[in-house]
């Protein structure tokens, strides 16, 4: 029997998609990310230091926080103080090092860009939604940066987007939702830039394997998802030709 998705998306169909933009008052950049009932909000932060090992080199450093608020989810989750979860780590380092894919280190001087990614609700691809997002809210702090004067050139070299992919009933499908995300059998994390240029896949089967021919159309379906995310991203950010130094 094929999978029915339950609110009636075609398979390679995206939820829809917006950034409602200066959602907070003094972060550089604030960016409401709605990718259907996920919800996160992704806001930038500027420090003019950077860690010990680029003092003096003159680079950059663009790093990444990740939370989920303990009402994101049906059940309460306790909040991460002193020490965060596994999964809390590898999400925030996934989003770091997506972004910084996108930035040229040596442009921005010795100041750190903080990423914050604050999951308001969740209903699966949170991760995916806080690197398409902070992409945008990234995008926004490098242009107040440079209308105050603090740096002199952008520092934005490429466009960075992301989305999920699965296999449910063995047929692919595209960015999934919790009930989907719950019962498929293999799902990915794909990561992409302007070009299409893969920056990161994470995946697994969560039951038995799949085939090459399956990675394929997985693959395949993610592809188009990001093609829309990154038209999407350019629409939202106003002066997205002055930035992008690509």
């Amino acid at each position: 029997m094929a999978w029915q998705r339950p609110d009636s998306r075609q398979p390679y169909e995206l939820r829809p998609v917006s950034f409602e933009q200066n959602f907070t008052r003094f972060a550089p950049g604030s960016v409401l990310t709605i990718c259907g009932e996920t919800k996160v909000l992704c806001t930038v932060s500027v420090a003019e230091t950077v860690p010990k090992f680029l003092v003096g080199t003159g680079k950059g450093w663009l790093t990444a926080e990740y939370r989920m608020l303990p009402s994101a989810t049906l059940q309460r989750q306790e909040r991460e103080f002193l020490k965060l979860s596994g999964r809390t780590q590898e999400i925030q380092r996934l989003i770091g090092r997506s972004l910084r894919a996108a930035v040229d280190l040596n442009a921005l001087g010795e100041r750190t860009l903080t990423v914050d990614a604050d999951v308001l609700q969740a209903d699966a691809g949170t991760r995916t939604a806080a690197i398409t997002g902070g992409f945008v809210a990234l995008a926004n702090a490098i242009s107040k940066l440079l209308q105050q004067g603090v740096l002199e050139r952008s520092p934005l070299i490429g466009q960075v987007a992301a989305i999920s992919v699965g296999l449910l009933e063995g047929e692919p499908f595209l960015d999934l939702n919790y009930i989907e995300d719950v019962a498929a059998t293999v799902d990915f994390n794909v990561v992409m830039n302007q070009h299409l240029g893969i920056i990161e896949v994470q995946g697994t089967a969560e039951e038995g394997s799949f085939s090459r021919a399956q990675l394929d159309q997985l693959l395949n379906f993610a592809e188009k998802g990001i093609q829309q995310l990154l038209i999407a991203q350019r629409l939202a950010i106003a002066d997205w030709e002055q930035l992008y130094q690509g």
